[in-house]
């Protein structure tokens, strides 16, 4: 019998999310050009340059100041469709602090150490910064600056049987089926 209560969040919890995102409405234009609003407001282009699908990635980083805010996001093409998705926050990377002491080296720890089999697996046509899902989905990525993902899969962590993954762009809608070697 659990006799202690369910965790629950509390306001100073770093995992919790706000009620209610921030709204972000990108409309794609024929020329490619990207007008952006967040919550009804326009979001700018900085400097002299206009938004376009090739910095969509940055666009994103910039609304959601480097993914430290979530957002849901509408994307409106010309043609009519629309596309919907929440961007949620990176988690920041916390360090650990070694250990004072050593502790020593057994022959089950030597044996722990392996090293892992990877396949990478690339493909091109996503949208730069957007997030790649790697199915079988063992894990995430983001596209580069020029729309290629990269993914490195370990092949101890796949089901036995298992010899092909998919790459899926979230946002572009891009669909890759590589085999892995």
């Amino acid at each position: 019998m659990n006799l202690t209560s369910p965790r629950r969040s509390t306001p100073n919890d770093d995992t919790t999310a706000p009620v209610e995102l921030p709204h972000v409405l990108v409309t794609v234009a024929a020329d490619d050009t990207l007008t952006a609003t967040v919550d009804g407001t326009p979001f700018e282009a900085q400097a002299t340059t206009e938004w376009t699908r090739a910095t969509f990635g940055p666009l994103m980083d910039a609304i959601t100041k480097d993914r430290t805010i979530a957002v849901r996001v509408e994307v409106r093409e010309n043609d009519g469709s629309v596309f919907t998705d929440i961007l949620r926050t990176r988690k920041p990377r916390r360090a650990v602090a070694p250990s004072e002491t050593p502790v020593p080296e057994t022959r089950r720890s030597r044996h722990a150490r392996r090293m892992p089999r990877l396949a990478e697996v690339t493909a091109d046509g996503f949208v730069p910064g957007e997030d790649v899902a790697v199915a079988t989905i063992v894990s995430h990525t983001d596209a580069t600056g020029t729309g290629r993902a990269h993914a490195l899969i370990d092949l101890d962590d796949l089901p036995d049987g298992i010899h092909e993954v998919i790459l899926f762009g979230r946002i572009s809608g891009t669909l890759a089926v590589r085999r892995l070697t």
